[in-house]
């Protein structure tokens, strides 16, 4: 299969008539976010295995994300 030339890739997501979030829906986030609450819990150690502790490091990884996109977009120049 030959590499498609950027040109075209652009051509195509300029003629697509609906945008990503009406094709996912809420309900991919609420599962992506439960997965990794699920994970997170799967991680701790036994003696810190609370849903407190679980909180404060979702939060806390998501504050950091949060962060990070703030500080991306500025770095690129994109609209926040």
């Amino acid at each position: 299969m030959a590499p498609v030339p950027p040109r075209e890739l652009q051509n195509d997501s300029q003629r697509r008539e609906k945008p990503i979030p009406h094709l996912m829906g809420p309900a991919i986030l609420d599962q992506a976010i439960r997965q990794a609450i699920q994970s997170c819990w799967a991680m701790m150690p036994p003696d810190k295995k609370t849903t407190s502790a679980v909180s404060r490091e979702i939060r806390r990884i998501v504050d950091r994300a949060l962060r990070d996109l703030e500080d991306d977009s500025r770095a690129f120049g994109v609209a926040s």
